[in-house]
């Protein structure tokens, strides 16, 4: 398929804010122009209404009117940029009325929804209108989305990110701060809380927020529970011998719970090259094989498994190249974003939509502007035979000062909007 315009909408905050990210940079990957709708920036702006001290129900009043300014701020890309397809991720601030306008106008788009359908279940109102609904569930789930209207739902299993999640060399410094023999990154779920006491007396750090008010796992939680970047999960998960990854639950009772989805954790730590032992899940089967990760269904077998494979370093390293291995070979964020496009294009017919565009390249050009816009386009990484509409994108989405070139691209362009429909 040829290059498309893809408008990624990230979510104010939360889980699927990175996920967007990886999304943007492997759609960039496969060659389509993306553009980022940066949410996350309303953000502090949003969350100083808390500080106003007013009744909750002015409160949500006005959440609800911030939260339709957002909407109308992605609209307003929509209009600039033209997309093929808008992709909102999980808690993406668009609103009904929104989703409701794209569709009258006639803009594709999809969700992806990389939450449990079951504990969030905001999906039943925003599900239909969208023309494509990317899950990371499957069964029931399929059923329930075509009750209520939503015949295009696709199974779409969460992933890595070669380029971010990677074998890394760690100074000294860094594999002291990161290391140990046994670590967990996560948000303190409930089940988290009751299973890791098991391991209080090991070489076990813990790293993640929302473990307050836990005097047992206290000594064990790394920078006083903050929040972990990115790029520092990366550093934790290849400085520790054993990462543990246990699906989260809000239930105590049931501490290991062989739920369906797989989470991003998962793939993420294959990719880096990191051994872990991550509970069992339902579709973990259609993502791996057994010999590619190494998985407990109670807690007894991990207590189990973190003193064999304690003492068998050279399996845990052969288990972590196999799984790199499955990864890298379908589990991509590049992987999914071409899922997602062949399904869009199999269900929506027409898509995308012929758009007409103007060479980058005019007969009467000289020579030597031919050359510079070649040198250009180069520079932008964009394809040879780009059109003139996407290479002035390429050039307003730069940062920084504007070459005499990138002047002359968009004067150009401003001239063919005004003389060049006269004509």
């Amino acid at each position: 398929m040829n290059s498309l315009r893809v408008l990624v909408v990230l979510p104010l905050y939360g889980g699927s804010l990175p996920i967007g990210r990886y999304v943007a940079s492997a759609l960039e990957e496969e060659g389509h122009m993306v553009e980022v709708f940066e949410a996350p920036s309303f953000y502090p702006a949003y969350e100083s209404l808390d500080d106003l001290k007013v009744t909750t129900d002015r409160l949500e009043y006005l959440q609800n009117s911030f939260l339709n300014v957002v909407s109308q701020s992605v609209l307003a890309k929509v209009e600039t940029f033209e997309p093929d397809m808008v992709l909102a991720m999980a808690q993406a601030p668009l609103n009904r009325q929104a989703l409701k306008r794209l569709r009258r106008d006639g803009v594709t788009t999809a969700m992806w929804f990389v939450e449990d359908h079951e504990l969030f279940t905001y999906w039943k109102g925003f599900a239909p209108l969208y023309d494509i609904f990317a899950v990371i569930q499957k069964g029931e789930f399929f059923n329930d989305l075509k009750a209520i209207g939503q015949p295009n739902a696709l199974y779409l299993p969460l992933a890595a990110q070669p380029d971010f999640h990677r074998p890394m060399e760690l100074s000294a410094v860094e594999r002291r701060k990161f290391g140990s023999d046994i670590s967990f990154m996560g948000a303190g779920y409930p089940n988290r809380r009751v299973a890791f006491r098991e391991l209080v007396s090991r070489d076990f750090k813990i790293w993640g927020n929302e473990w307050d008010g836990d005097h047992v796992l206290a000594p064990l939680v790394q920078l006083k529970g903050a929040r972990v970047t990115p790029e520092e999960c990366v550093k934790i998960f290849n400085a520790t011998r054993i990462n543990l990854n246990l699906h989260s639950s809000i239930q105590v009772n049931e501490l290991v719970t062989g739920g369906d989805f797989i989470n991003p954790r998962t793939f993420e730590l294959a990719a880096c090259g990191a051994f872990q032992l991550v509970d069992e899940r339902s579709l973990m089967g259609d993502a791996f094989v057994d010999d590619e990760l190494e998985t407990f269904t109670s807690m007894n077998e991990l207590v189990e498994k973190i003193d064999y494979f304690s003492a068998h370093p050279d399996e845990r390293a052969a288990y972590a190249a196999r799984g790199r291995e499955r990864v890298l070979a379908e589990h991509t964020y590049a992987h999914r974003m071409r899922a997602l496009i062949e399904f869009t294009a199999e269900r929506i017919p027409g898509w995308p939509k012929p758009r007409s565009a103007s060479p980058a390249f005019a007969e009467d050009f000289p020579p030597e502007l031919e050359r510079d816009i070649r040198e250009l386009i180069a520079r932008l990484g964009l394809p040879e035979d780009v059109s003139f509409e996407d290479l002035v994108w390429a050039v307003r989405k730069q940062e920084g000062k504007l070459s005499s070139l990138d002047t002359a691209v968009l004067f150009l362009d401003e001239w063919r909007k005004l003389y060049g429909k006269k004509k």
